[in-house]
């Protein structure tokens, strides 16, 4: 054993001696270290055969790269964006079977917070649950998708600020915004101030006073789909119905119907009551006067009977009444065009009070 590594010796420092002379003929000062290192360590092996080579060099340079890997995965975007025409549905759990929680839109997008078996649940405004990657975008495409389809907010982060028509602090004012408002930016003029979208027109804020975030159109829970759908259908219930010109005697004519109808109603009994006369006034299915809906044959019981022209006659009637017709006059309804009422009972439609509306 002895011998065999003093062979190994000598044959070593043969190369080196080799190498060495080599070196000193025609070799750079460059070429030489990285030919004397690489050398080393073939001579390293000779005398260790236990030992490998190591390339410093690539271990470092691999060493970079899953550094690199790591950190690209490490921040590798949390983004998903909806990619359909119209909506998705988006479930309690990743099943098709699951119990619905919520809508997304076309363009909507939120954040990543596991996935599945083909489903992402995610988070998308107040809206969390599952949805199924087959509608949904990740990656580079979400990313770019968000780039077309969002949009910079600028939020107020005080309690008024003043809109100017100029980016100057003595430019004349559009107008005053409350803290916690919103309004679309446009672009950054400068360090000192953000123009912004303002009913139209290009107004200009202090950057001061405002923080800029991007915004992604979000989903809906069927909590705010219900709240949303019941707001609107008030709206449509309560949009001005149109003036109708009428004569002093018809307000009145209009105010002791309401008496004889919803008298002991509230003020929304009365106007619906009210409402109901207008609405077939401005219809082509009735009479187009006041008088002329109201004493229509087999319509409202009190004018048949006479009870309408008693209170007309001897002026009992309420200023609420009084009210309630020139509201309903005027164009007010919170019915809606609905055409027909009854007291409540087995009937569909509005129910206000005591009395069911359509």
């Amino acid at each position: 054993m002895l011998k065999s590594r003093k062979v190994r010796i000598l044959f070593t420092a043969l190369i080196l001696c080799l190498a060495m002379a080599v070196l000193r003929l025609d070799a750079s000062a460059a070429t030489k270290k990285e030919y004397f290192d690489s050398l080393s360590v073939g001579i390293s092996q000779i005398v260790d055969p236990t030992v490998e080579s190591v390339d410093e060099k690539a271990i470092e340079e691999l060493t970079q790269i899953s550094e690199a890997s790591a950190q690209q995965k490490k921040e590798e975007s949390d983004l998903v964006m909806v990619n359909v025409q119209v909506a998705m549905n988006v479930r309690a759990e990743a099943s098709e079977e699951a119990d619905k929680v919520g809508v997304l839109y076309k363009d909507c997008g939120g954040r990543i917070l596991e996935r599945k078996d083909g489903w992402t649940r995610m988070k998308s405004g107040d809206l969390i649950g599952w949805a199924s990657d087959e509608y949904l975008l990740f990656g580079e495409e979400a990313e770019a998708m968000a780039n077309d389809v969002g949009n910079l907010i600028v939020m107020i982060e005080t309690d008024t600020l003043c809109i100017r028509k100029e980016p100057d602090g003595e430019a004349e004012v559009f107008g005053l915004l409350a803290g916690d408002d919103e309004l679309e930016m446009i672009e950054f003029v400068n360090d000192d101030w953000i123009s912004v979208d303002y009913d139209g027109e290009t107004g200009y804020v202090s950057a001061e006073f405002v923080d800029v975030d991007f915004h992604i159109d979000a989903g809906e829970t069927l909590a705010a789909i219900r709240e949303r759908e019941e707001a609107e259908r008030l709206a449509k219930l309560k949009a001005n119905q149109g003036a109708v010109v009428v004569g002093g005697d018809d307000t009145k004519l209009l105010a002791a119907l309401i008496q004889c109808e919803a008298g002991s109603e509230t003020y929304n009994g009365k106007l619906a009551v009210g409402a109901v006369v207008m609405n077939r006034v401005r219809s082509g299915a009735y009479p187009n006067t006041v008088s002329g809906v109201i004493f229509a044959s087999g319509q409202f019981t009190p004018a048949l009977n006479g009870k309408v022209a008693r209170v007309y006659t001897n002026g009992k009637i309420s200023d609420s009444c009084y009210d309630a017709a020139r509201a309903a006059i005027n164009g007010e309804t919170n019915v809606g065009g609905a055409t027909h009422f009854r007291r409540a009972g087995n009937h569909d439609g509005i129910l206000i009070d005591n009395q069911v509306f359509w």
